[in-house]
């Protein structure tokens, strides 16, 4: 006789969610996963969730954070090529929720002594009443 299945466990347990989550943190033009505007967008797994990655029956849904001065849809295509081992049967749905503006990845070191680099000198200096006439 068969053991009856736990009401609450899913049939078909589809790609594992940690391994999404880690093969879309490692695109390059991705920030970070992102849990949405309200955290709402999670897999839920005993103790824990994974935040920025949903699991349905035939779709992989993931929110992320993409990288300034990446077109969005190089930052889908990234993705979706990534998940393609990962959730070969099923659809890849990417949100974009935001855009880093640190131009140099997270993990990258810092260049030189480690000090904050000098900002940019502007093109066009500060107004005063010198050059305002």
């Amino acid at each position: 006789m068969t053991e009856p299945r736990h009401p609450t466990a899913r049939q078909d347990a589809g790609p594992d969610p940690d391994a999404v989550a880690a093969a879309v943190s490692a695109c390059p033009a991705v920030a970070g996963l992102s849990g949405g505007r309200f955290g709402e967008v999670a897999t839920y797994l005993p103790g824990r969730r994974v935040s920025g990655v949903r699991i349905a029956p035939e779709q992989v849904e993931v929110h992320v954070i993409g990288r300034l001065g990446v077109p969005i849809r190089e930052i889908a295509d990234q993705i979706r090529t990534a998940l393609n081992p990962v959730a070969p049967h099923h659809s890849v749905l990417v949100a974009v929720d935001d855009l880093d503006l640190d131009p140099e990845p997270v993990d990258a070191p810092a260049s030189g002594d480690g000090a904050v680099p000098p900002a940019p000198a502007s093109a066009h200096p500060p107004p005063t009443r010198s050059n305002l006439s």
